[in-house]
């Protein structure tokens, strides 16, 4: 694919110079803005075609002191964007045209070692795992240390082992922890423990521009806004650049002074998160926006893009979006890219934004549901019966109580959401409930079979059991057998719904569950590593529904997913669970899902269930101080701006 950079000229809503950045023209922030990339291409090199452009003449600025938001789908190169920055590119990848200058310094042209010096130094990554920044065998203290000697080697050497650890607490007091925190290993921590001392070990060597890549995207709506309250306040009282990569338009628009949409490597759009949200100047961004589900409006159905961000090598000679937009025109897919000015510093690379620009802003097909879809009638044998049930983990670092005297039926027919903050005893229930893990007292029936307590079920029980219920879990990936076609998942699924042989399947069946859950029927013949993160979930589900279940456990199955993708499964669970009759326990994180996909709702905190009720009662009219905790740190707004989509509705 060539290059889209360099030719623009002037039209209707706009302007664009050849090799123009972005910014242009703007006012200097204090010397200049901290971080600018000007035109960064990046390209696969490890096929045997040659180079393939990943990215594609990306511009963007940081200033000082700023918060700077990068969305976009998967695939869109965001991450790659930002590791090509702190030159921490993967394997395979390259750097093939552009600039990036960090304080005014060039570092593509740096060697590899001072490159290595730059990070911590001037520019850090914080990742969306902190397991993945933190290594488990050391203790928290000792990780944030290492940095520490790094960059202030005075605080080396036993003789400064006391200011040593003064220091260590005072960089776990800025992230607000305890110095007892500084003995702990990250094992020991909850979820949003976990990524404020990978923030101060990030932050150890004091670097002027921190990049955050999605650290917000595991943890629960309280942790959330905690830890983007965190990291706006260090970069506010450290003056740093922030630049904040996320798949959550809420967490971005809430969170960031301006935000750079990407698609296929190249930006579309970029402006403040007020104007963005008010009125897109792409058909991309409108419709992530349409596609966000909303904490108080349920609607019939989420308008949802079709298709998903086409691979590197497969991206046409025009606006990459061009096959997946609505409004194309036959210029869209051969008029090479160029961003236009729209007002002031705001730019779009919409060709027919003086056109179509009204109609973007409209929310797309939200039509409201005809009032809450009501609870099926609870008659006959629930899907899961829960009645004080009791669960403690014992180890020889103590006693750790997961479910105190919980109590939860999931009628037939009905979607039962399941909320809490991470380590409130949501998943533990949801193994529970389908014989993955033993309880110590109380009572459980799914579908019908009583399961016992203090032990696993029998190996007939088992089997039992699968064909009464089935568990999608948050990662597709880990769950799928690497190495096993697609077809291949789904015959074995089928033929231990029968009882029969793999073997003796029938193909057609096994088109059925693919065209189930929408998915070509040549899909059969690839391997999960093939799959987009979408298309990973849809087989996960279709392996489940293959059982036929009377029950589907969701733990976290949209979590990890595009805002488009996540609008995909939740139409489509919807469907089936219509179509077949199955219920729904659908354990999340995020309310707004809650709203849209659920008719009963319960709240869990520190392992009991607090609160629960319809979706509306229990989200319009919150009684347990947890459930109001969890609304009122939902990112309801945008900076300057009115609510978000996710927010407001």
């Amino acid at each position: 694919m060539t290059a889209h950079r360099a030719t623009a000229s002037a039209v209707p809503g706009g302007t664009a110079e050849p090799g123009e950045h972005p910014l242009a023209g703007r006012a200097p922030e204090s010397g200049g803005p901290l971080l600018v990339v000007d035109g960064l291409r990046v390209a696969a090199t490890a096929g045997r075609d040659g180079p393939v452009p990943i990215l594609d003449g990306v511009s963007l600025t940081v200033g000082r002191g700023e918060c700077v938001g990068i969305v976009g789908e998967s695939g869109s190169g965001k991450s790659l964007a930002m590791r090509a920055v702190a030159g921490l590119l993967p394997a395979g990848t390259a750097v093939t045209g552009g600039a990036v200058r960090i304080a005014g310094e060039e570092v593509l042209e740096l060697t590899s070692r001072a490159r290595h010096a730059l990070r911590g130094r001037r520019v850090t990554l914080l990742m969306q795992d902190p397991f993945t920044m933190l290594h488990p065998q050391l203790t928290c203290g000792r990780q944030i240390a290492d940095g520490l000697r790094e960059r202030h080697g005075v605080l080396g050497g036993r003789r400064n082992a006391g200011a040593r650890r003064a220091e260590v607490a005072r960089r776990l007091a800025e992230v607000g922890l305890g110095p007892e925190i500084a003995e702990r290993y990250p094992h020991e921590l909850s979820g949003g423990m976990r990524q404020r001392v990978a923030a101060a070990a990030a932050l150890a060597g004091d670097p002027e521009l921190l990049i955050a890549d999605e650290p917000t995207t595991a943890l629960d709506a309280a942790n959330q806004q905690a830890v983007l309250d965190l990291l706006r306040g260090l970069q506010r009282d450290r003056g740093m650049g922030l630049v904040l990569i996320s798949h959550d338009l809420r967490v971005a628009f809430s969170a960031c002074d301006r935000v750079y949409v990407l698609y296929a490597g190249a930006v579309l759009e970029h402006g403040r998160p007020a104007e963005l949200e008010a009125a897109p100047s792409h058909p991309y961004t409108a419709g992530l926006l349409a596609s966000e589900p909303s904490v108080r409006t349920r609607f019939a159905e989420l308008p949802a893009l079709p298709g998903s961000v086409p691979p590197p090598g497969r991206r046409g000679g025009g606006c990459p979006f061009a096959a997946r937009c609505a409004y194309a025109a036959p210029e869209c897919g051969t008029t090479p890219l160029a961003l236009r000015t729209v007002t002031g510093d705001r730019r779009s690379a919409c060709l027919r934004l003086e056109e179509i620009g009204d109609a973007l802003t409209a929310p797309g097909d939200r039509r409201p549901a005809g009032g809450e879809a009501a609870a099926p009638a609870e008659n006959g044998e629930p899907a899961l019966a829960v009645t004080s049930v009791h669960r403690t983990f014992r180890s020889s670092g103590g006693d750790h109580e997961a479910l105190r005297d919980v109590s939860l039926t999931v009628a037939p027919g009905s979607v039962v959401a399941l909320v809490g903050e991470s380590g409130s005893g949501k998943t533990t229930l949801a193994r529970i409930a389908i014989g993955l893990e033993t309880f110590d007292g109380g009572s459980v029936r799914t579908g019908g079979i009583a399961l016992p307590a203090g032990r696993r079920p029998g190996t007939a029980d088992r089997r039992r059991l699968a064909g009464k219920a089935q568990i999608v879990f948050q990662d597709p990936y880990s769950s799928l057998n690497p190495l096993r076609t697609v077809g291949a998942t789904l015959r074995e699924a089928l033929a231990a719904r029968t009882g029969g042989r793999v073997r003796d399947v029938a193909g057609a069946d096994v088109d059925a569950l693919l065209s189930q859950v929408g998915l070509p029927l040549p899909y059969a013949s690839r391997r999960p590593a093939a799959l987009s993160g979408g298309e990973r979930q849809r087989v996960a589900l279709a392996r489940a529904l293959a059982a036929r279940p009377g029950l589907l456990i969701c733990d976290e199955a949209v979590a990890a997913l595009d805002v488009s993708v996540q609008a995909q499964l939740l139409n489509l669970l919807d469907s089936l669970r219509r179509s077949e009759g199955f219920a729904i326990l659908f354990i999340t994180h995020d309310l707004a899902v809650v709203r849209q996909i659920a008719d009963r709702v319960a709240v869990m905190y520190q392992g009991r269930v607090v609160e629960e009720g319809g979706v509306s009662e229990v989200l319009d009219a919150p009684r347990h101080p947890w459930t109001r905790r969890m609304l009122d740190a939902l990112p309801a707004r945008a900076p300057g701006g009115g609510p978000t989509g996710g927010g407001e509705g």
